[in-house]
């Protein structure tokens, strides 16, 4: 069996790295359950059921071989016309980046399109969206955890520049971390 987060490499072949990659999608969107890779075993686990009255407005997953900050894969949305099922490999194209604080640390969120979805085929920025995409977007990570009693804020939505430079460098953190053995999940 692999490891969905160490064992998938996260180009795609004959594509550019940062702008095209593979995420591997946890939460279908449209879902109110809160699905988690279990970082040790690779298996998906249900972390919640949301408190709140709240769905995941895009398919939510991660980018494998990444460490973002918070020592989680980076966190991945793909906006495509289709719910994706968890644990499905699939190709995105950066379009923006959100940055969310959640218990005083920085949690990225790229924001990426499924490169062969037509109906997201002419995305290639966040500024092809409607902007109430990015309002809905916002709110849902607003209010997601606050029946929990927990707040985070929320940033406005950054350009893939922004991206590929923290897709980069989770990438890299990712590499420094395995080569010294301080990730879960890996045989040593």
């Amino acid at each position: 069996m692999i490891h969905p987060w160490h064992d998938v490499t996260p180009g795609v072949e004959g594509r550019d790295l940062p702008q095209i990659f593979k995420a591997i999608i946890e939460i279908p969107k449209g879902s109110s359950n809160k699905y988690e890779l279990d970082k040790g075993s690779g298996m998906l686990m249900l972390d919640r059921v949301l408190s709140s009255a709240v769905y995941y407005p895009a398919n939510y997953g991660f980018v494998p071989q990444t460490l973002a900050e918070d020592n989680d894969p980076l966190d991945v949305l793909v906006f495509c016309a289709e719910k994706i099922e968890p644990m499905c490999i699939c190709h995105a194209r950066v379009v923006g980046m959100m940055t969310m604080i959640d218990d005083g640390q920085p949690d990225h969120k790229i924001i990426s399109v499924l490169t062969n979805d037509p109906e997201y085929a002419d995305y290639e920025k966040a500024s092809d969206f409607p902007r109430h995409t990015f309002k809905m977007l916002k709110r849902f990570f607003e209010d997601y955890k606050q029946l929990e009693g927990k707040g985070v804020e929320v940033d406005e939505i950054m350009p893939a520049e922004v991206a590929h430079a923290i897709l980069e460098d989770s990438m890299n953190r990712y590499a420094t971390a395995r080569r010294t053995g301080a990730i879960k999940g890996l045989f040593v």
